[in-house]
């Protein structure tokens, strides 16, 4: 298929462009991008007012798939990328079973050809079931095309396992991501410690309980020379760990999500269970610190941690009911709402963020306009208002954290692979 998209501010940090032009797509490729191209196609989009960037690759999503179908589905999860201007997802290996063996990693690409939408990575368990006991096998996980490992949910506590992790890791050029959480300092916990915790009477749970095992993740990366990613931070002392293993040349990435950026545990004062994740909702001042670390790109990345459940999970007392929200569908338009509009960052740093950055981190061709690469492209509204609507949700699950809120950012056309995958339904078809 053919099409070419005029008139948009095409923004490619990957080529350092933020300017008016064309991109023509051809064959499932950018095949040419620069000012008033004139050629034939089979549809033309008019994208004057309107961002043009690479497809989002989100590398922190549960899609559920297998064993939990009744939360979300590799088909319906994919639908709800597209909608969001998502056009790569790296899956998290927490379903049931595990994504822990070859034959599990062979099933989930069976699973993928068949119903996705857009383009899946797989990531790995490190340990088998996610029990911290016993390694995987990573080289024949990688021979089988997975691109990370991670036993996300949990952290591997036994310093010893995790540093021959680390080691084979490397061996097989396979990126670690870490979920940097010491269970003994979090205690069962399920808010933030602090002011908020007392005034409910729910556990807390403490910053330590993080960036202690930030820290000794940071720390044995640095030991076995491997590359390590960590998942989801939340609080600023695990950013100054961070920033000071960059400064000393340690292969350590992080990122974070819309709700540690947007919301701080006040949020949680209704027993909202949609504000319950984990790690929890942190202090104002924490916020104000992962804000910071996203300006001074001490934050590499800006991931959804697309958690779905059920409403019986949710809709129970706060203590009882699971973690995470859905984010699929919010993640750019909370990014817009919140860094752009409000002057923290430009559109360029937000690509960066969300599209070249995590596909770098991940190793794969992806997050980038470049002439020849793979046609994965959104078209985006940047000052179109919506509100958070439970109904108009794609995912199968509605457990966001954003439901009632107006943002600006709303996604017209996602393109994956040169073919049109969504289209908003306000948007005019123009064929020619």
């Amino acid at each position: 298929m053919t099409i070419l998209i005029k008139n948009g501010r095409v923004v490619d940090p990957a080529n350092n462009l933020d300017e008016i032009l064309d991109i023509l797509i051809e064959d499932g490729l950018i095949a040419k991008v620069g000012a008033n191209i004139r050629t034939q196609a089979k549809e033309i989009i008019d994208a004057t007012g309107t961002i043009v960037m690479p497809g989002l690759v989100d590398m922190h999503v549960h899609l559920r798939e297998p064993g939990r179908e009744d939360k979300e589905t590799i088909a319906t999860g994919t639908a709800a990328a597209a909608k969001g201007g998502v056009t790569s997802v790296l899956v998290m290996p927490n379903t049931q079973p595990a994504i822990d063996s070859v034959e599990s990693v062979a099933l989930l690409k069976k699973i993928i050809q068949e119903t996705a939408k857009v383009n899946v990575f797989i990531a790995a368990a490190i340990t088998r079931q996610r029990q911290g006991s016993e390694l995987t096998d990573i080289a024949k996980l990688k021979q089988e095309g997975i691109v990370a490992i991670s036993d996300d949910g949990a952290s591997v506590d036994n310093d010893a396992l995790f540093q021959e992790a680390l080691e084979k890791a490397k061996e097989q050029q396979v990126l670690v991501i870490c979920h940097s959480e010491d269970k003994l300092l979090s205690c069962g916990g399920v808010v933030n410690l602090g002011l908020t915790s007392t005034r409910l009477g729910l556990r807390g749970i403490s910053s330590a309980s993080e960036y202690n095992r930030v820290a000794r993740d940071i720390q044995l990366a640095e030991k076995t020379k491997a590359n390590i990613h960590i998942a989801h931070v939340s609080c600023k002392e695990s950013l100054e760990l961070i920033s000071q293993a960059k400064k000393k040349g340690i292969k350590v990435t992080c990122e974070t999500a819309p709700h540690y950026f947007s919301l701080s545990e006040e949020a949680v004062l209704g027993f909202d269970t949609n504000m319950k994740v984990n790690p929890p909702l942190r202090s104002k001042d924490d916020l104000a610190g992962i804000r910071q670390g996203l300006v001074q790109a001490t934050i590499d990345v800006i991931a959804s941690d697309h958690a779905p459940h059920t409403e019986n999970e949710k809709d129970i007392e706060f203590e009882r009911a699971e973690s995470g929200v859905i984010g699929l569908e919010t993640e750019l338009a909370v990014a817009a709402t919140e860094l752009i509009h409000t002057g923290l960052l430009d559109w360029l740093d937000l690509a960066k963020k969300m599209a070249l950055n995590p596909a770098r981190a991940l190793g794969i061709n992806k997050g980038t306009l470049g002439v020849g690469c793979d046609a994965d492209v959104i078209v985006v509204s940047p000052d179109k208002e919506w509100i958070v609507q439970k109904e108009k949700f794609v995912s199968k699950s509605k457990n966001s954290a954003f439901l009632g809120k107006k943002l600006k950012g709303v996604v017209e056309y996602t393109i994956c692979a040169g073919e049109i995958i969504y289209r908003n339904a306000d948007v005019r078809r123009e064929d020619r």
